[in-house]
């Protein structure tokens, strides 16, 4: 694909590698070669295929998103982000409803990393405000949070900022008010994307891949509409098409 902005965007585009093992990953890695997208393992393939499978990824120069969801008390998680570190991931995520000293504790979990091993880069840590799965009736009257999402996901990535990560992850739908209460300057990461077409699955927030870079996403996460897809090649240039005429 001829664009001078294509290596651009495809760094931009998060290739979901949801599968069971990492034979089936590597399959899919291996038909989009030459495309320079970033990867994300989810706690699915991570619990079967272990640091090893990131090690591998990494040694063929993608960057990884380790989508793991760190949710516990500021010491685990502060441990557990200094594991992820020196692993060498280029982001990883925690719960915004962790609390603020719970996500500090990530981020000097990280820092812990870098200063133990200066060769290492430091990872953009970001924070799960709400799953693209949940509805406003779910939030309410099940999570017990009141109000809008879109109230609730910009309070979170107000404490996310206040804590000094890079950014959260939100649907696409939250993208402008989170750049208006947080700058644009504060990366969000957008799953919920499906391309005209597509069947929802279990996503209740949802945009196109070309509507949420319009709306300012800086990443886009696409699992099943190329995972799930008879051409995955041809789906992810499809949506990378989509993108670049956003």
């Amino acid at each position: 694909m001829n664009h001078p902005n294509f290596n651009e965007m495809a760094g931009r585009l998060m290739v979901a590698l949801d599968y069971p093992g990492a034979e089936q990953a590597q399959k899919l890695v291996q038909a989009l070669e030459g495309i320079p997208c970033y990867l994300k393992v989810g706690m699915q393939l991570f619990y079967a295929a272990g640091p090893d499978f990131i090690r591998e990824l990494k040694s063929k120069g993608y960057s990884v998103f380790l989508d793991v969801k760190m949710h516990d008390i500021p010491n685990t998680v502060r441990g557990g982000a200094e594991s992820i570190t020196r692993l060498g991931v280029d982001m990883f995520n925690v719960h915004a409803a962790g609390g603020t000293s719970m996500m500090r504790a990530a981020r000097e979990g990280a820092e812990a990393a870098l200063a133990a091993d200066p060769s290492l880069r430091r990872p953009e840590i970001i924070a799960v405000t709400q799953l693209t799965s949940t509805s406003q009736e779910t939030m309410n009257t099940e999570i017990g949070i009141q109000g809008s999402v879109e109230a609730a996901v910009v309070r979170y990535a107000g404490l996310a900022r206040e804590a000094g990560l890079d950014g959260v992850v939100a649907s696409p739908l939250e993208v402008p008010a989170i750049r208006a209460a947080c700058g644009s300057d504060f990366h969000t990461v957008t799953p919920g994307i499906r391309p005209a077409g597509s069947g929802l699955g279990d996503q209740t927030r949802v945009l196109t891949p070309g509507e949420a870079i319009a709306r300012g996403s800086h990443y886009i996460v696409v699992g099943r509409p190329i995972t799930g897809a008879p051409h995955p090649r041809e789906a992810a240039e499809t949506i990378l098409k989509e993108m670049l005429n956003a």
